[in-house]
């Protein structure tokens, strides 16, 4: 499955700084100092609807991690999935009338052009769960080969006795996790489970769903939890530097693969870093597919909406931050978007040095973006009613809110 073209990302003076991020794991912000390559994978969508708001705001934090890295030369080695085959997408093809893998498709497109218009970075290897399951069944087999794994009316569960680090990730108490597991995805109250937490491996062939040859499983199709973990693990291998994705992932989606991941090698921490980017509300409810309750990417875009400025928008709250979209928020976005396209169409003005590190610093530190854009603003304020006349600081601006926000100015 191929990716979405890359914009350019302009080098500035000087180098960067080693990011600090919060990690939900030791709950505390940490320091990462990758080697050369430093290794991402954010987990993708399940394609039965288009890019919402909620979701640009969960990839425009890693894709500021990714302009903090290279801005600290170093290369970035970004992995993401799609989950093309899950319930959720089988559910809404057969509502409308449609066939699955068409909607998978199609709405995958759109999200490549949405993240194209919002200047996201692409990612090295961008993989689809179907395309997946010949790398998923072999470690479904072993973990049920090592005794981590188990059978239960042909389907196959992961134990999550079998890791002695499960819990570690989200940290919650076991009747929280039951009560998230029920809502997200997993199946507690279901009778025969050697614990109602267990997540399932291998679905044994359904009908009427989809299915495909799991060499001893039988014929079926993955969980969810494996998918990301044999992407992970075939292109980043173990103790990568970030597994990112929004807040609601932490459980059990991060929490079970982690366990995976650490079951099946032996190895710990699958990440050196979790990374949850808050949730986004509208109307005083969290945006989700499920209630129907989004504003599209997309439909902004076809309302004459500058994809700058939706980005804008998104960088005006802290990633961790839960935040309302509202039509104040785009308004006021859009507004600053003007001011600093005004200030830096100036053939001279206020030099711009200062402000290069002013955002480097907040960027390094947990991914600060406000604090950035306040300090943008402040340069503009100056360059606004300034009479100065340093020739490099407009062309200097541009590059830096380009490199380090993905605002093309």
């Amino acid at each position: 499955m191929h990716a979405w073209p890359a914009s350019e990302v302009p080098a500035l003076p000087g180098k960067g700084r080693d990011l600090q991020i919060h990690d939900s794991a030791t709950q505390g912000t940490i320091t990462l100092a990758p080697g050369p390559v430093a290794r991402l994978y954010v987990c993708g969508i399940t394609p039965y609807d288009a890019t919402h708001i909620g979701h640009a705001a969960t990839y425009n934090a890693f894709d500021l991690v990714q302009r903090v890295w290279l801005d600290n030369k170093r290369q970035v080695h970004y992995v993401q999935n799609v989950t093309d085959v899950d319930d959720p997408l089988l559910e809404r093809a057969l509502r409308d009338g449609h066939d699955w893998t068409e909607l998978a498709e199609r709405e995958t497109a759109l999200f490549r052009e949405d993240m194209t218009a919002l200047r996201m970075l692409p990612p090295q290897h961008y993989i689809g769960a179907v395309e997946a399951i010949p790398g998923i069944v072999p470690l479904v087999e072993r973990l049920r080969d090592a005794g981590a794994a188990y059978e239960l009316d042909g389907d196959v569960y992961f134990s999550v006795e079998s890791d002695p680090h499960f819990g570690g990730v989200s940290h919650l108490d076991a009747q929280a996790m039951r009560l998230l597991s029920a809502e997200r995805g997993g199946d507690p109250d279901r009778p025969g489970k050697k614990n109602p937490l267990d997540p399932m491996l291998w679905m044994a062939a359904r009908e009427g769903e989809p299915s495909w040859d799991g060499a001893s499983l039988g014929r079926g199709r993955p969980g969810w939890h494996i998918e990301c973990v044999a992407i992970a693990l075939e292109h980043l291998g173990m103790g990568f530097d970030i597994q990112g994705g929004g807040s609601d992932l932490a459980f059990p989606h991060h929490e079970m693969g982690a366990s995976h991941a650490q079951a099946l090698t032996g190895e710990f921490p699958m990440a050196k870093a979790y990374v949850h980017a808050g949730m986004v509300a509208l109307h005083g409810e969290k945006m989700s597919k499920s209630k129907g309750n989004l504003v599209f990417v997309s439909a902004l875009r076809r309302a004459g909406v500058d994809p700058a400025a939706i980005r804008l928008a998104l960088l005006s709250h802290h990633y961790r931050a839960n935040w309302e979209w509202t039509d104040e928020v785009l308004a006021e976005a859009v507004a600053r978007l003007e001011r600093w396209r005004a200030a830096v169409s100036r053939p001279d003005g206020v030099p711009a040095d200062a402000l290069v590190e002013e955002v480097r610093e907040a960027l390094a530190r947990d991914l600060d973006a406000p604090a950035a854009l306040a300090a943008v603003d402040r340069w503009v304020e100056r360059q606004l009613a300034s009479d100065e006349t340093d020739e490099t600081a407009p062309g200097l601006v541009s590059r830096t809110v380009d490199a380090l926000l993905g605002v093309a100015l």
